[in-house]
């Protein structure tokens, strides 16, 4: 729930400027005006002295009097005053009570048919008690005796009139009239506005069903003037405010917006790109001087801002807000790595190089252990010409050559004519050929992948992440909400990003989004900003 700041300030008779000065200063746009008529009236006009009537505040008037104020020096300058009224003069009833009062000289204003809330509420006080009365004695006798001033004395017939007082339905100068308890209940207060053809009626107030508002007359041109021209600031930000070049001519999802409240509203407006080209911060978080849209808005110098601006509750106090159209976080974009394009070696890349070497020394150690054994072995010497049995002459088919080529083609999944005969160099050869079975299928599935799928590296999980680290640079957008959540954050992490980006040369707080074009760091945003 938003937490609201209020001043309250009590008005005598010497203090209306002084009070109404006050409020300028603070830059507090949004005045309730809880007071006497007389002292509203010198409100009013010490607010009208002090440029304070236009269409950047708001008024809401308290008094049930306010179509005895002369406003004619108010209605002209677009000022938001909101006031009641509990006699409605447009009632038939009430313009015929008002007109026989006006006819018996009851009336003092003889200009309109206008009467006070207060003498108003005493006619109709005065008319039920005489109707409670009359009540009362068309059921007996009114005894009537004196009273002690000295002692407590009840009227024996008070309850009996209290009670037809309470049964007392019927219309008054202030409405329905009826009583529970002595209270009145189930009124109505009507809601005006004040327009350039004057104090007209918006909606109503009702005691059992609250308020209801009705601004039909003002959504078809009926009641606004047509002329009023709104000036609006923005900030290029696709796809919502984008200029044209070409056409020199706003375009974009809040202009097509802006564009139908327009049409709806009957106003005119000229859009004009903020000056500084931010959305608005604080300066020096001093909280009534920003930048951006917002000092805009603050200072005067626009009536709207139509741009995707984050709603946060620094900037909603000192602006108002529409509803929300978009809800979004704070996410952290970085540039995606780029693929390296394949080398000549870079079929080795399945494979680690402490796993190559491994395999070129066990390619070793295993060729000269099929050496050493077959050189040992009787079995692997064999006579060379079968025909002559007698021969002396016996040869070994595992040369150092041959058992490096038994190995290669072994491991390379061709085979080789040469193989092993004796124990020894079987089972060395077997566990050689369940080696190669297992490097061969890991390299095999690794490999497809190496070469068609370009590795995804995401260096950066989380915030925590970002903020552990320091080879890649980070920054928000110059006066965002993004800028003013690290700013004002009491979290750790957070804090510790923020002295970071203090702390960076250059700078990482951008001005625009063709900044971060030309910048090789990671972003942390928020959209709308």
């Amino acid at each position: 729930m938003t937490k609201l700041e209020l001043y309250v300030r009590q008005v005598n008779s010497s203090n209306h400027r002084d009070i109404m000065r006050y409020i300028r200063t603070i830059r507090r746009y949004h005045i309730i005006i809880d007071c006497s008529p007389e002292n509203t009236v010198a409100l009013l006009k010490s607010a009208l002295q002090l440029e304070m009537i236009n269409s950047q505040y708001h008024y809401l008037l308290t008094t049930l009097d306010i179509e005895t104020f002369d406003l004619e020096d108010f209605k002209y300058n677009g000022v938001n005053l909101t006031a009641f009224r509990i006699i409605d003069n447009e009632d038939a009833f009430v313009r015929h009570q008002l007109l026989d009062m006006l006819g018996h000289g009851v009336l003092n204003n003889s200009r309109s048919l206008v009467i006070k809330a207060q003498d108003a509420m005493m006619f109709d006080a005065v008319n039920l008690l005489a109707r409670g009365l009359q009540g009362l004695a068309g059921n007996g006798t009114i005894d009537t005796y004196p009273l002690s001033c000295d002692r407590v004395q009840s009227w024996k017939d008070g309850s009996s009139l209290f009670n037809y007082i309470n049964a007392i339905k019927g219309r008054g100068l202030t409405g329905h009239m009826m009583l529970t308890d002595g209270k009145r209940t189930q009124f109505k207060l009507d809601v005006l506005a004040l327009y350039e053809k004057g104090l007209l009626k918006v909606g109503e107030y009702n005691s059992t069903t609250g308020i209801s508002l009705n601004f039909s007359e003002i959504a078809d041109g009926t009641v606004r003037d047509k002329n009023i021209t709104l000036r609006i600031t923005t900030i290029d930000e696709v796809p919502y405010m984008m200029y044209n070049n070409e056409t020199e001519t706003w375009e974009g999802f809040c202009y097509d917006m802006l564009n139908h409240i327009a049409g709806e509203l009957s106003f005119n407006y000229e859009v004009h790109k903020v000056y500084d080209g931010i959305y608005g911060a604080p300066k020096n978080e001093d909280k009534n001087d920003w930048t951006g849209m917002v000092g805009e808005l603050m200072r005067g110098e626009a009536d709207l801002a139509v741009a995707p601006l984050t709603i946060n509750y620094k900037r909603e106090e000192v602006i108002d807000f529409t509803k929300p159209y978009m809800t979004l976080g704070i996410s952290i974009l970085f540039r995606v790595p780029k693929g390296e394009q394949p080398g000549l070696f870079s079929f080795m890349n399945p494979l680690s190089v402490d796993i190559w070497l491994y395999v070129l020394t066990a390619y070793v150690v295993v060729s000269f252990s099929l050496f050493i054994l077959a050189r040992f072995s009787p079995y692997e010497w064999y006579n060379s010409h079968p025909c002559d049995v007698d021969s002396d002459v016996v040869e070994n088919q595992f040369t150092l050559s041959n058992s490096f080529w038994f190995t290669i083609g072994t491991l390379m999944q061709q085979g080789s004519d040469i193989n092993p005969r004796a124990v020894s160099t079987r089972i060395v050869g077997g566990v050689w050929w369940f080696f190669t079975l297992i490097i061969i299928s890991s390299y095999t599935a690794n490999l497809a992948a190496f070469l068609t799928v370009e590795r995804m590296v995401s260096p950066i999980e989380t915030a925590e992440d970002l903020a552990d680290q320091t080879e890649i640079s980070y920054g928000t957008l110059s006066g965002g909400s993004t800028m003013l959540f690290f700013r004002d954050s009491k979290i750790k992490t957070y804090k510790r990003m923020w002295t970071y980006m203090l702390r960076s040369r250059p700078t990482v707080f951008v001005d625009n989004q063709d900044v971060f074009d030309r910048y090789n760091c990671v972003r942390v945003m928020v959209l709308p900003f």
